[in-house]
């Protein structure tokens, strides 16, 4: 049996690839974590956007009832 401490030949070798494997892997996740958050961020702005355009073409519109501004009001209370 092996002494408390002691490694196969390759096993250090095998131990340090597992690592720098899983460091490349952490870092590629941040990147992809980062990218989305950023795509996420100016998705929600064009939403915000195409909700004032909409709102805009609905006042143009005549249709600017007391329910939109009811809904308007409790979205901007959030």
């Amino acid at each position: 049996m092996d002494a408390p401490g002691s490694e196969a030949p390759g096993g250090r070798a095998l131990r340090d690839a597992a690592e720098n494997l899983f460091q490349e892997l952490q870092e590629h996740f941040q990147a992809l974590t980062a990218t989305l958050n950023l795509r996420m961020e100016e998705m929600g702005g064009r939403i915000e956007d195409l909700q004032k355009n909409v709102n805009d073409l609905m006042a143009q519109a005549g249709i600017d009832s007391a329910a939109q501004k009811h809904r308007l009001e409790d979205r901007t209370v959030i």
